[in-house]
């Protein structure tokens, strides 16, 4: 009955999903890795408790479909055309050798017909570019040099999708003129549809979105942003190319505008739902059986696939890398089969050709790969010291980011507990005369781009007595406190006060709605936002009025004193407007990487404003060093971090400048 009650297989496959991915991350292994033995167990080929249909598949499709447009969203148009040569060269030299290599292997040892034999070639070329970016993403690694490339790879590989597409077709018919025409045809149809998706995102979306920006109604706003993704998504798809691929474009043309960060914090919900049921699918794919019955064939095809792929992405990335670590370690990542070479063999089977029995274990080897792909990508770069035969530090660079700024917590430092704007301005003016500092904070986002421009930030809760432990609260000569939220500075005092009750705790309120219990837990100072800009407002004031400045400074200093409790006598209103935070009117950091082929390798900082910039370039980074406050002869290399500071949209002009001029 359930098979026929699709209620009861989303309830099924909701409870099999909790149990088994909570089992896999307290293994600490990749969520992705549950999710595919979730689709095995529960899929045809097992229990067959959740059949796959047409429904899954298609919300599975969308789970794709919204991965890739939150990378677009990272990517940009400037970017890519940064990287044109690791998305053209590398990723073409990867398509084409290995299909190359795959073809003449079919021909010589199967005798295949070449059409066939070149398409089986295109299959085992694709890669996964779901698991690859999610996995990536997991670790942190997509703005790393393997993984750059490796997304380029897989960019290129969705684009030569509908030239193997076309010769599908062309398989069971005979004449090579035809064959010919279809390729012309499907390269034609694609340039056009890529253009038009191109064209109407640069001058509609951000009209359409600041037109609906302007409304102040999140439901229009998520709505649009749905529209956005799926239209571009069904306009590539319509012309034969993968739905992936409209999603990245629309994603880079929406990262060109102000509305990047809110865009994705809408997708989010979307994206991870949908995505761990496309994940589902792909292990519903695998059949144990025929995998038990031809293991010696699929274990064959299986070593080879990542074999061939891990060597032939060595040789092509090793001109743009300058080392075999990192373009070994991109060949490990890719070497994986995709759902679009799933796709193209399954086509094969369905078509009225020769009997082809090495179909059906090179079926079982591309979904196998798949399912083993997210331990290959999390360990990629042990597989690779081991492939090289390479010892290599004993730490990862992110472990050996973490231990220089935990090094800090044995020396005497300041705790900044939350590293939003608050906690960045104090963090600049602590380091500009020469305090060392720690900050903790919960926003991965932030914490990500602090690292990537040399903050020493953390991830914790500085709400836990164990972190304030670990960030060397001992040797803390005071404690700052920047959150908004009352409670949570509550708790974070208590916890302090806990550990040490000498050392001195400032802490940032925006109203008085918590002050007399900040101070009962051991707050020193508790500094409310409203009444510090009521006294910055009086103290101008009583200035303009010609007032001595002696006592402008005593007044002020009485009501601090008397812990604000003239300023808190005032008609409150029925309901209070909400400060305008729209991100036009406050200006923020970014930090771009510079790519191989970007335009500011080689330039000056004094280039950037010389091309109409409005940023300032607070700091570049540059082999783990930072520079702050650069001078304007200062020249950019490749590689380098650059923070840039201004509004969003002087931001994104920025970057644009730096990737492309």
């Amino acid at each position: 009955m359930h098979r026929s009650d699709p209620l009861l297989q989303i309830l099924i496959l909701l409870a099999a999903s909790v149990l088994v991915v909570a089992g896999v991350r307290r293994l600490r292994l990749p969520a992705i890795l549950g999710y595919l033995l979730v689709g095995m167990l529960l899929g045809p080929n097992a229990l067959a408790l959740a059949p796959e249909n047409q429904t899954t598949q298609l919300l599975a499709d969308f789970g794709v479909v919204f991965l890739v447009f939150t990378l677009g969203l990272e990517f940009s148009l400037p970017r890519l055309v940064a990287m044109r040569w690791e998305v053209l060269g590398i990723g073409g030299a990867q398509v084409f050798a290995t299909t190359a290599a795959v073809a003449a292997a079919g021909i010589a040892l199967f005798d295949l017909p070449p059409t066939i034999a070149v398409v089986i070639g295109g299959a085992v070329a694709m890669s996964s570019t779901a698991i690859i970016i999610a996995q990536l993403t997991e670790q942190s690694e997509n703005n790393r040099t393997h993984g750059r490339i490796a997304v380029a790879i897989c960019l290129f590989q969705d684009l030569s999708f509908p030239l193997f597409l076309a010769m599908v077709s062309a398989a069971s018919r005979a004449g090579e003129p035809a064959h010919l025409r279809q390729l012309v045809a499907a390269v034609a149809t694609a340039v056009l549809a890529l253009l038009l998706v191109l064209a109407t995102g640069r001058w509609l979306l951000r009209p359409l979105f600041l037109g609906l920006a302007a409304m102040r109604s999140g439901e229009l706003f998520s709505l649009a942003v749905l529209l956005a993704v799926l239209a571009s998504a069904w306009a590539t798809h319509a012309v034969g190319l993968s739905l992936a691929l409209g999603a990245f474009l629309a994603g880079m043309m929406l990262a060109e505008t102000e509305f990047r960060h809110q865009i994705e914090a809408t997708i989010r919900p979307y994206r991870e739902v949908l995505l761990g049921l496309f994940f589902i699918t792909v292990g519903m794919l695998l059949d144990v059986r025929l995998l038990l019955r031809n293991w010696p064939l699929v274990t064959a095809w299986l070593l080879g696939m990542l074999v061939l792929k891990t060597v032939v992405v060595a040789v092509a990335a090793k001109p743009t890398t300058h080392s075999w670590f990192k373009s070994v370690r991109t060949g490990v990542v890719v070497s994986q089969g995709g759902e679009f070479g799933f796709a193209l063999l399954t086509l094969l089977l369905r078509r009225e050709l020769p009997d082809l029995t090495i179909l059906q274990p090179l079926l079982a080897a591309t979904v196998a790969s798949m399912v083993a792909s997210p331990v290959l990508i999390r360990h990629n770069r042990s597989i690779t010291r081991f492939l090289l035969r390479e010892s290599g530090p004993p730490q990862t660079d992110a472990m050996r980011e973490a231990q220089a700024t935990l090094s800090v917590a044995a020396r005497e430092h300041v705790v900044i507990c939350g590293f939003g704007r608050v906690g960045q301005n104090i963090a600049r003016v602590l380091e500009r005369t020469g305090f060392e500092y720690i900050a903790l904070d919960l926003d991965p986002h932030r914490i990500r781009v602090g690292r990537q421009a040399g903050d020493p930030v953390i991830f914790g809760d500085a709400g836990q007595i164990k972190v304030l432990e670990n960030v060397g609260l001992e040797h803390a000569s005071c404690v700052v406190i920047t959150f908004a939220n009352p409670d949570l500075a509550l708790r974070i005092v208590r916890s302090v006060r806990e550990l040490r009750a000498d050392v001195p705790v400032l802490v940032r309120t925006q109203d008085d709605a918590k002050l007399e219990d900040l101070q009962r837990a051991g707050a020193t100072e508790v500094v409310p936002e409203t009444f510090e800009a009521s006294l910055m407002l009086l103290s101008h004031l009583l200035l303009l009025l010609k007032v001595p400045v002696t006592r402008v400074i005593r007044t002020v200093n009485e009501v601090r004193g008397g812990r604000y409790s003239m300023l808190r006598r005032y008609y409150r209103s029925a309901a209070g407007e909400p400060l305008d935070e729209g991100p036009a009117t406050r200006e923020e950091l970014h930090s771009v990487i510079l790519p191989p082929h970007a335009w500011a390798v080689g330039k000056r900082v004094a280039d950037l404003a010389g091309r109409g910039a409005q940023v300032s370039v607070s700091a570049v980074r540059r082999d783990g060093i930072v520079g702050r406050d650069p001078a304007p002869d200062t020249l950019f290399k490749e590689g380098d971090v650059v923070v840039v500071c201004g509004t969003p949209e002087a931001v994104e002009h920025a970057e644009t400048l730096l990737l492309m001029g």
